[in-house]
């Protein structure tokens, strides 16, 4: 279905005749500077803030979560736009066969894929992780929170752009738009159900996951089953799912998106499961650097208490000797 981009916004179920008919461009400069993007950009500087204020628990520096984020935001633009276009990647060619470079860069006018952003963070952790010789698990603990947060806000800007809405339905929150032939649908708002999953994923990593962590990665597993879980389902909904490539089962295309959340699922329950049940486990990073600070505090304690002590023996001996001359 194609949608004006435009269009009015109505949940008839819900608020009546009320509509929504704000457009998707905040500022018409160019081309164009988007609600979208706006939005995406506050998610980005909430999560950040979020990170920072939690960064202790795990054990990470302020200067390491800097890094992350100067290096992550541009490579999860990246890897949300390859990943898209790897998908659609005949959309993306011109009339000799050859791919349109100058089509493949244009962000601008649509075209990227939240699983595509998350695997290059993934990567960007790991090379940092190995890089500045810390615990990959607990930075992607942490990370994982502010995924979350990026997500949920995020998914709004889809609204604004009248995208990634799901299947005509009649419950009573279906949201009303006009396609570009005239014709009013009313569909699933799956924008909506997806920053609602998020959501109450993060205050359960929040207020549950966290507060009883076990590991260093088991609110990272948690992240990938909950956010697997929920994708896989409400993808089944939407209109515009990427698909991979021409394969099928049992005759019907497969989502990508969906196919990912599977394997998501399945190998969060394992290490949730195998890492859950060990006798021993490794101690948590932020204790290890607990004990590493403890230690050096004390080392410079005592270092300092030898240099009172060799003072106050040197001034002992001046005394000796002065009074000797007496």
């Amino acid at each position: 279905m194609k949608v004006m981009t435009d269009s009015p916004i109505r949940f008839p179920g819900l608020l009546g005749d009320w509509e929504f008919t704000m457009s998707s461009k905040a500022l018409d400069i160019g081309n164009g500077i988007y609600w979208y993007g706006i939005l995406i950009a506050l998610g980005l500087i909430l999560a950040v803030c979020f990170a920072l204020s939690q960064r202790r628990k795990y054990g990470i520096s302020e200067d390491n979560i800097l890094d992350a984020v100067l290096w992550g935001i541009p490579c999860g633009v990246i890897g949300a736009r390859a990943y898209y276009v790897i998908f659609y990647l005949d959309s993306f060619r011109n009339a000799e066969g050859k791919l349109d470079w100058g089509q493949v860069i244009s962000i601008w006018d649509g075209g990227l894929a939240i699983y595509g952003a998350v695997i290059a963070v993934v990567l960007v952790c790991f090379v940092m992780s190995r890089v500045k010789k810390f615990s990959l698990w607990a930075l992607m603990d942490l990370v994982v929170m502010g995924l979350l947060i990026g997500q949920a806000v995020g998914r709004w800007g889809n609204f604004m752009n009248r995208e990634a809405f799901g299947t005509e339905t009649t419950l009573p929150w279906r949201m009303q738009l006009t396609l570009r032939t005239g014709e009013l649908v009313e569909v699933h708002p799956t924008f909506l159900y997806e920053s609602l999953w998020n959501i109450i994923g993060l205050l359960l990593i929040f207020f549950v996951i966290s507060r009883a962590r076990r590991f260093d990665g088991e609110n990272t597993c948690f992240y990938f089953l909950w956010y697997g879980i929920g994708r896989f389902f409400i993808e089944g909904l939407r209109t515009d799912s990427l698909y991979l490539f021409d394969w099928q089962i049992m005759g019907q295309p497969i989502r990508v998106s969906q196919a990912l959340s599977l394997v998501m699922i399945v190998v969060s329950l394992v290490l949730l499961f195998v890492n859950g049940n060990k006798k021993e486990r490794k101690p948590l990073f932020v204790d290890v650097v607990a004990a590493a600070e403890l230690a050096a505090a004390e080392a410079a304690a005592a270092e300092v208490e030898e240099v009172s002590a060799e003072e106050v023996a040197a001034e002992e001996a001046v005394t000796v000797e002065e009074e000797a001359g007496e």
